[in-house]
């Protein structure tokens, strides 16, 4: 029967190992990959921010939802550009995407439906061709793809 001190020793070999294990496991990131989807996209929804955008998004919508009838779930912003996915009563939920001109959002498009991972390339794409920041745009493909 192995002694008190050996069993000690062999845990402690053992939690080195595993301390070590974790930290590597943690370090290896697939090439490519970005262990922050949204690094560099500024994504917190203010109280102050989620009424802004649901008055915008009432406003840009061609139903014209009622203010109180207008849910903002996601923030995300990057420089001059934002993006807020939304849902109303009178639409179907998407992502709205604004660009501050002058001091004042200007609504830019809307994107609606679901997609799969094999559809992250044409999300981004689509929303750089809007103008959108290469960050703002990754952070939105992953909020539609992997959420």
């Amino acid at each position: 029967m192995p002694s008190l001190s050996n069993f000690h020793a062999l845990r402690a070999a053992s939690l080195t190992v595993s301390a070590a294990t974790i930290v590597v496991s943690l370090a290896v990131v697939p090439a490519g990959a970005s262990p922050l989807k949204c690094d560099g996209v500024d994504t917190q929804l203010t109280k102050e921010r989620r009424a802004e955008y649901t008055g915008l998004v009432a406003q840009a919508l061609e139903m014209k939802p009622k203010v109180a009838n207008v849910e903002i779930d996601k923030f995300m912003q990057s420089g001059a550009w934002s993006a807020v996915y939304a849902s109303t009563a009178v639409s179907d939920d998407g992502v709205l995407f604004f660009e501050t001109v002058g001091g004042k959002k200007q609504f830019k498009d809307v994107w609606g439906g679901i997609a799969d991972p094999s559809e992250r390339k044409e999300l981004i794409d689509w929303a750089k061709d809007l103008g959108s920041p290469e960050n703002l745009a990754k952070c939105f493909a992953h909020m539609i793809v992997d959420n």
